[in-house]
């Protein structure tokens, strides 16, 4: 039977996300139970690619984020005294009551982020419940050491959790980003607040609704809102032993002082202007279509890892330029819950402007060309609809705010290289250091870019998103700090006590 603090919404998957949407107005998730804001405030949820409001999502503040980080401390208490493979065991659940729910999560994932169905939105909803299921399979491997000390003395390490995680996730992948802080966090014996992005609340909300079936109350609390009143209180707790964010740099240095006037850990991702390296050698057709993944264009370029810089040896530079404009024109932009739709739409009136307005600025740096991709789409239900034509950028002065910001934007510029120790100095001229890639059938080449590139995550001959099981974080601005692997829950997620006993 259902949980009877869980009938506001379906207990049973629906396909119907607008009154799913609907159903999950209006509620944080504390303590198991969806509770209205203390203030009673909410805020518009819209669906971008309409302009539509879907729903109203409740908005947070400081007596909202006390009474989640609160329950979640009370919670605490019994969770980490659950032996670890169990609370594995009860993660690895979550995932499959999650697996029958994906379609549904990838509808309403499309609805409230403008993300296409068949090409983003339904591949992030499968990659939650992979994340879970892998970070429930680790319950086993939090433990310690014997460390030789003395003839009479017993020394190990132990591993315990910090206490309340407190999770600030942004709008661009949301379920992914929230997973990977979450699962370790958990299985590691914590508990979570998450606050989740304003423009990207629902999904959010309907996965911790559906652990919350699985987790004993309080494990898991979910709060909508804005930074300053949400996220800002959520990083001040004194309850709060752990702050994991996703977002800008900006945003992400006020966190980091905040948790340093607190003297807690941290975990920041923080963003990139990720170079994608192509050398002449290199199978070209598959570099094409790695392109295209690299820059994420299927998601309006609104990624972290987006190849935004690609630097192709001159050989092969205008072929390569022709390809990738062809190819991107190819792409259907649309209903981003049409199986057909390639590209969906940016996120926010404020995200659109910000975009559109780098592409001004590059059509009119002199000497630049700025090739627009893609046909707008001409369904007039759309109209209202925040789509951006993708562009390419060939002939871009170096020190152009193109080349050297994070646009978060469907926009790359693409330069030609002759020299190979020139174009590794301007890959690596940059504040940001999170991914880049590498593409030539040159081993030792490809070997020695690898090693020498300023990432935290170097791929050669593809450009893969973020996968459980391999480290991913950044360098430089891009940030602190491990996801997505064994050595996140770890090395982020506990800390390590040593213990001794002498038996003289």
């Amino acid at each position: 039977m259902p949980d009877t603090h869980l009938t506001q919404t379906p207990y049973e998957p629906t396909l119907d996300e607008r009154a799913l949407a609907r159903a999950l107005s209006g509620s944080h998730l504390i303590g198991g139970k969806l509770v209205p804001a203390r203030s009673g405030k909410t805020f518009a949820v819209v669906n971008p690619a309409t302009g539509e409001e879907v729903a109203r999502a409740a908005e947070g503040d400081e007596a909202d984020v006390d009474a989640a980080v609160r329950n979640a401390a009370e919670a605490q208490k019994l969770w980490a005294k659950m032996p670890a493979r169990k609370r594995g065991a009860l993660v690895a659940q979550c995932s499959a009551l999650i697996k029958t729910h994906v379609e549904e999560i990838a509808r309403l994932i499309a609805l409230e982020t403008g993300k296409a169905l068949r090409t983003e939105s339904r591949v992030e909803a499968n990659t939650v419940a992979d994340v879970l299921e892998f970070f429930g399979g680790l319950g086993g491997e939090i433990k310690g050491e014997s460390v030789p000390f003395a003839p009479n003395v017993l020394s190990v390490t132990v591993r315990e959790p910090l206490g309340v995680v407190g999770a600030i996730i942004p709008w661009n992948v949301p379920l992914l980003l929230m997973t990977l802080k979450i699962a370790p966090a958990l299985v590691a014996g914590n508990t979570v607040v998450v606050k989740s992005a304003e423009e990207a609340p629902l999904t959010v909300l309907r996965i911790c609704e559906l652990m919350n079936r699985v987790l004993p109350p309080g494990c898991f609390n979910m709060l909508s809102g804005f930074g300053p009143e949400c996220g800002g209180p959520l990083v001040a707790h004194p309850e709060v032993k752990k702050v994991t964010f996703t977002g800008s740099v900006p945003v992400g240095r006020i966190v980091a002082k905040a948790a340093a006037e607190k003297l807690i850990p941290v975990t920041l991702e923080l963003g990139g202007k990720s170079p994608m390296i192509i050398f002449a050698d290199c199978d070209f057709e598959k570099t094409v279509a790695g392109a295209l993944t690299s820059m994420r264009f299927t998601r309006q370029g609104q990624s972290c890892t987006a190849a935004s810089r690609i630097y192709v040896e001159r050989p092969i530079y205008d072929r390569f330029v022709a390809a990738m404009a062809e190819r991107v024109d190819a792409m259907v932009m649309g209903d981003p819950l049409d199986e057909k739709t390639d590209i969906g739409t940016i996120i926010s009136d404020d995200q659109m402007s910000r975009v559109k307005g780098f592409i001004a600025e590059g059509l009119a740096t002199a000497g630049a060309i700025g090739r627009a991709c893609s046909a707008m789409p001409k369904d007039p239900a759309l109209a209202k609809g925040k789509f951006i034509q993708p562009h390419i950028f060939t002939n871009l002065p170096a020190s152009s705010r193109l080349v050297t910001e994070e646009i978060f934007g469907p926009v790359t510029c693409i330069f030609p290289f002759d020299d190979a120790e020139a174009v590794l100095a301007a890959a690596n001229d940059s504040e940001y250091g999170l991914a880049a890639s590498v593409w030539t059938n040159n081993l030792k080449i490809g070997l020695e870019f690898a090693h020498r590139l300023e990432a935290g995550l170097v791929q050669i001959n593809q450009n893969l998103v973020v996968q459980a099981n391999l480290s991913y974080g950044g360098v430089k601005s891009s940030g602190l700090g491990k996801e997505a692997s064994l050595e996140s829950m770890l090395e982020h997620f506990t800390h390590k006590k040593t213990i001794m006993m002498n038996y003289a």
